[in-house]
């Protein structure tokens, strides 16, 4: 790359005005040990959720000058790993020598992680974004074994969707009226979902052109997939189909595609990016986990409303994707359970069960309830737990029930509450 065109474009970033957060995010790490820590930190997550302002924000934060480059920047398509040195010379030659650095989308650059462990190992404190969830996690792992922080960054949760809308209800505290406008605001979420461009503004192009430009950027053109068809049917799929079970073999029978292996890794390639999650079903045998059914999530409801088929059963679908990344928000691993009945969610820590969860969007009709209580209890029968939740839309109570002579305490909770907590 010139020499002359970088230097214009690091002067230009580091410039640049770092901009300010409309809401404080909710994060599963501590945000203020992870600055003041020597480890290199990682956000990441899906695009256009709010990564690069979280940066700017933790720039605001330091006193300390610093060094700031973002790599999406068009005229740094043709960096390479060598021009590196360079820019640090330039750096140095242009703002002195400083030891913090924020690098944003710096996974663009085949070679990146050697050049952040260099920095590392030379004293440097970094903070970089990246949209790939995969390749941040091998490729770290690879090169700064124990010494990142990884901070994984999802669209706006309900709480975050409220205060952008400066909207200001106390869900523990709720009256009969503030129950009402909570109900209509999920029943709200549910359709918009967290980004925040397409919160503020809601412009339906918006949420097209983001998914357009994942496919194309994260996925057809990383990859080099010769079958472009098969890869956005298999988006189209999954965003219609969320919150259902799925098999590699039935998705080569959907897609006409010759072997299980190119479905895996068309799928993985759908996870690395953050459009959809795949989740096990829960075993204490690895090989069950991986031979069984997955269940499929997206990212945000309000991007599958854009991209997917819609009927009038999805709407407890919805409500179960809001749980799903919630969980994950809370850095929860997950699975679904499906012994003699099914529970929706087993979420677990440090390898422990840790919840039970229903999802259900009303309990009023005699037979649903029987089935989501009656799939709680094989879990919690099944996993020794005392405890299990159901979440509704609206729907509040607590009981107990007995099977096989024990007793087991169910709590009901509406989504509002349960996302406050």
């Amino acid at each position: 790359m010139q020499r002359a065109l970088l230097k214009t474009v690091i002067l230009e970033w580091q410039v640049s005005k770092a901009i300010k957060p409309d809401v404080p995010r909710k994060l599963s790490v501590d945000l203020d040990a992870a600055i003041r820590s020597e480890s290199t930190v990682i956000i990441t997550g899906v695009r256009r959720c709010g990564k690069s302002i979280l940066l700017q924000h933790i720039r605001n934060q330091q006193k300390e000058n610093h060094y700031y480059l973002n790599f999406e920047d068009e005229r740094l398509v043709n960096f390479t790993i060598d021009d590196f040195q360079i820019m640090m010379e330039l750096f140095i030659e242009l703002f002195g020598e400083e030891k913090t650095c924020y690098f944003d989308e710096i996974q663009n650059i085949e070679g990146w992680e050697r050049f952040v462990r260099r920095l590392y190992e030379n004293g440097y404190k970094i903070f970089i974004t990246g949209s790939n969830s995969k390749m941040l996690s091998q490729e770290m792992g690879t090169h700064l074994t124990g010494r990142y922080i990884k901070i994984e960054l999802y669209p706006f949760s309900f709480g975050e969707f409220l205060t952008f809308k400066k909207i200001k209800l106390n869900a523990q505290y709720a009256t009969t009226t503030i129950k009402a406008k909570l109900n209509n605001l999920i029943k709200k979420y549910m359709t918009v979902g967290g980004f925040p461009q397409y919160v503020k503004e809601e412009m339906l192009e918006y949420l097209q052109s983001l998914y357009e430009s994942i496919l194309y950027r994260d996925i057809i053109t990383r990859y080099k997939l010769p079958n472009e068809y098969a890869i956005k049917q298999l988006a189209f799929y999954f965003a219609s189909n969320v919150g259902k079970e799925i098999t590699y073999n039935s998705l080569r029978k959907l897609l006409h595609l010759g072997a299980v292996n190119t479905v895996s890794d068309y799928c993985q390639y759908l996870e690395n990016c953050y459009l959809f999650f795949l989740i096990k079903r829960f075993s204490f045998s690895v090989k069950q986990q991986s031979n069984s059914p997955k269940k499929v999530y997206t990212v945000d409801t309000g991007l599958a409303h854009a991209i997917g088929f819609r009927s009038s059963d999805d709407t407890g679908r919805m409500l179960e994707n809001i749980v799903f990344i919630e969980l994950k928000r809370r850095n929860f691993e997950i699975y679904y359970h499906r012994e003699k009945k099914e529970c929706d969610f087993v979420a677990c820590k440090q390898n422990k069960i840790k919840e039970l969860i229903q999802v259900c969007f009303d309990l009023s009709d005699s037979e649903t309830k029987e089935r989501e209580i009656n799939g709680l209890i094989d879990a919690m029968h099944h996993y020794k737990m005392k405890r299990g939740t159901i979440i509704t839309l609206t729907e509040t109570d607590e009981f107990t029930a007995k099977y096989n002579g024990k007793t087991f305490q169910i709590n009901v909770i509406p989504v509002w509450l349960w996302l406050s907590t």
